[in-house]
């Protein structure tokens, strides 16, 4: 089979996804390249492809082939990589250029296929859990007891942060925004799980927890932010790690007229209030973080030492084929989808 890419030439809906060959890669000092077997799909790569998403004009720019993460097999080493080998099974972590048959990056972007995870669920591994354990124990820094709500609970990084809560000893309360989702939450630790789609989800929020929150988590933007925000209990700390509302769940493109409402609307945290109120407002972008290796090796090690104890399980995997990458769009902007997504070469 021939190697190839995903390249997205400009801004647009989901014609913009467009393969094409792609060069034998050689590795550089101290890079691995390797053959993937599994593309793990974030909504980044759509933010990606519509044209929104800051880092990836600044890294990168026009044509981009998206893609944080992969799973696959060792196909060639540089100068100065010795504990690697052509041939070993691994997955990692890319900044762009992830949805590709061959990838080169970093050797320290690159760990061992855990024995308990296949090469799909590794695949759709490394983005979710790295933005929920940055989330919860850099930034939150949860004591056991401590009440934590999480918005789109039974998506990839709500699930991972449903069982690194659990590990924490926090009580989790995650937001759903479907019936069909409940059970899958329940079952990753949530102790208390809102389905939004039935229920007033601020309501049912106060219900499971009368004095707030101490921390809560939200990727939702402008829809919900306020109301975190006013949820938090003294002391309590809002960490923010996307704004998915503010985006289409059909057609692939931005509104324009809705993300400049968006944008007005976004609330403001003044030091003043915040100092006031005993509260805390924290926000992140992992595609900024690559260079620190102590996000990734660090972070990682423990979040594989969990994994071979069996304390977290990968979120549940529906697979598309490369060909098929607009369709895995399609799905995900949708908000339909429990787990991750991935691509299969």
């Amino acid at each position: 089979m021939s190697a190839r890419k995903v390249v997205i030439p400009k801004a647009g809906g989901y014609g913009q996804l467009r393969l094409e060959n792609l060069n034998q890669l050689s590795p550089g000092p101290g890079e691995v390249v390797v053959a993937t077997e599994a593309i793990g799909v974030n909504y980044a790569d759509c933010v990606i492809r519509m044209g929104l998403y800051a880092s990836a004009k600044e890294y990168v720019g026009w044509p981009i082939t998206p893609g944080f993460e992969f799973a696959g097999t060792v196909q060639a080493v540089g100068s100065g990589v010795e504990d690697l080998s052509p041939g070993a099974r691994v997955f990692g972590v890319t900044r762009f250029g992830g949805y590709a048959t061959h990838v080169a990056v970093p050797r320290h972007q690159v760990f061992a296929l855990p024995s308990k995870l296949t090469m799909e669920q590794a695949a759709g591994f490394p983005a979710v859990f790295l933005t929920a354990y940055y989330a919860l124990f850099e930034l939150a820094h949860p004591r056991p007891g401590t009440n934590v709500l999480v918005h789109s609970a039974a998506g990839g990084v709500g699930s991972a942060l449903l069982q690194l809560g659990r590990i924490a000893g926090c009580r989790m309360v995650g937001v759903v925004g479907g019936t069909h989702k409940v059970e899958a939450a329940r079952a990753l630790g949530a102790d208390v799980v809102i389905d939004k789609s039935r229920e007033d989800l601020w309501k049912a929020a106060e219900a499971a927890s009368p004095k707030g929150y101490e921390v809560v988590l939200d990727a939702n933007g402008p829809s919900t932010l306020r109301d975190s925000y006013r949820h938090l209990a003294s002391p309590g700390k809002l960490v923010i790690y996307g704004f998915h509302s503010m985006l289409p769940r059909t057609g692939g493109r931005p509104n324009y007229a809705k993300l400049a409402w968006d944008w007005m609307r976004t609330p403001r945290f003044d030091p003043l209030t915040l100092t006031n109120d005993n509260t805390s407002v924290l926000a992140f972008n992992l595609s900024y973080l690559f260079e620190q290796r102590f996000v990734l090796e660090d972070s990682m090690a423990k979040l594989l030492a969990w994994v071979e104890e069996g304390k977290l399980v990968s979120p549940q995997v529906t697979k598309f084929p490369l060909d098929s990458v607009a369709e895995a769009h399609k799905a995900l902007e949708s908000g339909t989808t429990v787990g991750k997504l991935v691509l299969v070469p």
